[in-house]
């Protein structure tokens, strides 16, 4: 993983230790000559190295924040509430030794997803359950090539002994309310986007598998390939109920996922879809990869960084691994090793080889498809009307957090943490600060005081002129100590920083969530500076990133800083304070019950 720029909510004296051991490059010099958050701009096509930490406690607690992390991305930090899905199964066709019926369930109130159901002949329950998301086909989960049966490995998995659900992503075969991939700036504040509604759809498809009476909710896995295999990865993170995992094709240091229901803003800062695989451990998975698409290295370099981790939990046996011959697929040599995994793994059977593919005949789209001579709901809604229940939801709910789970919240929207430790190096005309690890650089002027009590000054054009301003003048004059910084981007920590890459907030804070976390910085620089109060004196735009800041930090401030141009609306969020999910987290209101302000 390539740099260490990670919110630690929880467990402060741990977060020094795991950087260091996460981000062994940036330990030689715990403040670079230049800001790596510039000069170090990973993407999709970045090649990521593996992460070694040093202990299951110190995973642990990567772990937990990594999911946060995941969930804050996807607009589901909190989740939503799980309404009736209303489940309608129906239309079912019956061969010799399995069945299949229609299904349409209904995720959110007026989104619908559809499905299908596969259920074994002939054999007693409860049974093992599927659930099997299709992946970027053509066809989508009525795909039936050679490159890619999704039919095929449901029929032959239902014959197996397993029930199988396999459904739409967004804007394929009945899932049609939305495009696949949408989605800008004014989305990325809410956290609205296919890759958080996709994922809660997968949540909610194992609350309908595990709902079935013939289903034995204790015993659930989860197979897909390729932007299939993204979901699975989303789901198996979050959601403890999926015991087996096969994803396919998928995980990789090379390549992270090409489109917008892969690459949500935030989803990826300071990590990788193969260290978000490995939070599947220590439940059991194999990695299916093949020799012509992004898994080629699989099993030298993913596979040994996965079940590193598998190893700390001591069962590394837990992680199995095959690679193909082939084209990026699911095809009938990748299918059968998962139907051997399955086998082995849920099953008990021990036949090895010989569970292998049986000739299907899946039926027709037209048989198959929850939507064919219906029509959607009364109720359904289309996207921006979807995306308009998103935010009243989002409201309602943060507005029933308390300030702790507020803060909480807030913090992982924002991707900042209160550090634990402050570096501190000399440099011409005053001092740079950084995080342990974290590759920053903050340019700062720091005037020690005679009496106690510090103040931070904070200004949008740098250090050198928030001291020259009528604030930092008094605050000179006070008689405590003050700093001034140069926030991310202002003053002499303007640089350049490439910002051209697809899916750029998927790996990157933007500005402004940068700025917010210098301050953060600097507070903690101050408070460990000594006992005193600490006031923050900001002004202009540098007041809405204090105004975060504060509302952000575990301790209290006096804030000196005049907020009262920023209204919180969509409009000023994109142009003047853009960071994404600050919206879902509740913007403006958040930051000013946090702080105790008024409007």
């Amino acid at each position: 993983m390539q740099r260490g720029r990670n919110s630690f909510p929880r467990g402060w004296a741990a977060r020094a230790a795991l950087l260091a051991t996460v981000f062994p490059a940036l330990v030689c010099a715990q403040i670079p000559a230049a800001d790596t958050r510039n000069t170090i701009t990973p993407g999709t096509n970045t090649h990521f190295t593996a992460a070694h930490p040093p202990s299951l406690a110190v995973w642990e607690m990567r772990r937990a924040r990594l999911r946060e992390q995941i969930l804050s991305a996807a607009g589901l930090n909190p989740l939503f509430v799980r309404t009736p899905l209303d489940a309608q199964i129906y239309g079912r066709i019956v061969h010799k030794d399995y069945t299949v019926e229609k299904v349409l369930l209904e995720t959110l109130p007026g989104l619908y997803l559809g499905g299908n159901l596969y259920r074994p002949v002939g054999k007693a329950g409860p049974l093992p359950g599927i659930v099997s998301p299709h992946g970027h086909w053509d066809y989508g989960r009525l795909e039936n090539t050679a490159v890619a049966s999704v039919p095929g490995r449901s029929i032959n998995l239902a014959r197996q002994g397993y029930v199988v659900f396999t459904y739409d992503m967004l804007g394929y075969n009945d899932t049609i309310q939305t495009p696949h991939d949408f989605g800008g700036p004014e989305e990325a504040l809410w956290s609205f986007g296919p890759y958080g509604i996709q994922l809660w759809n997968s949540l909610r498809a194992v609350d309908f598998l595990v709902s079935l009476p013939d289903v034995d909710a204790k015993r659930i896995g989860a197979t897909g390939a390729s932007g299939g295999a993204t979901q699975i990865l989303g789901l198996q993170a979050v959601d403890e109920r999926i015991r087996w995992s096969a994803p396919v094709n998928m995980i990789s240091f090379i390549m992270q996922g090409g489109g917008a229901c892969e690459n949500a803003p935030g989803l990826r800062v300071g990590t990788s879809n193969v260290e978000i695989a490995a939070l599947m451990a220590p439940r059991p998975m194999i990695m299916v990869s093949d020799t012509g698409d992004w898994t080629k290295n699989t099993p030298v370099e993913e596979f040994p960084a996965v079940q590193s981790i598998y190893q700390l939990y001591g069962q590394p046996g837990n992680v199995e691994t095959v690679r193909f011959e082939a084209q990026h697929n699911y095809n009938k040599d990748s299918r059968e090793a998962v139907y051997r995994f399955f086998a082995r793994r849920i099953l008990g059977d021990t036949r090895g080889d010989a569970v292998v593919e049986k000739p299907f005949h899946p039926d027709k789209p037209n048989d198959l498809l929850a939507l064919q001579g219906r029509t959607l709901p009364a109720n359904a809604v289309n996207l921006a009307g979807l995306f308009e229940e998103w935010k009243a939801m989002s409201r309602q709910q943060i507005a029933s957090l308390d300030d702790a789970a507020l803060r909480e919240v807030l913090r992982a929207a924002v991707s900042i943490e209160w550090p634990d430790r402050v570096e501190e190096a000399a440099a011409p005309g005053g001092i740079v600060l950084g995080r342990p690890g974290a590759g920053d650089r903050i340019p700062a002027v720091w005037k020690a005081g005679a009496r106690p009590g510090t103040t931070l000054v904070v200004d949008e054009e740098g250090s050198a002129h928030a001291l020259r301003s009528p604030e930092g003048a008094s605050a000179a004059q006070s008689g405590a100590g003050v700093l001034a910084i140069d926030a991310f981007q202002t003053g002499a920590a303007v640089a350049p920083r490439d910002r051209s890459g697809e899916f750029f907030t998927t790996f990157n804070l933007t500005d402004d969530a940068n700025r917010v976390q210098d301050i953060l910085t600097a507070l903690r620089y101050l408070e460990l500076k000594g006992p005193g109060p600490i006031t923050v004196v900001a002004r202009g735009r540098a007041a809405v990133w204090t105004l975060f800041a504060a509302a952000a930090a575990p301790i209290r401030v006096r804030l000196d800083a005049d907020a009262s141009a920023f209204f919180g609306s969509e409009r000023e969020f994109r142009e003047q304070f853009f960071v994404p999910g600050i919206l879902r987290a509740g913007g403006l209101d958040t930051a000013l019950r946090l702080t105790r302000g008024e409007r």
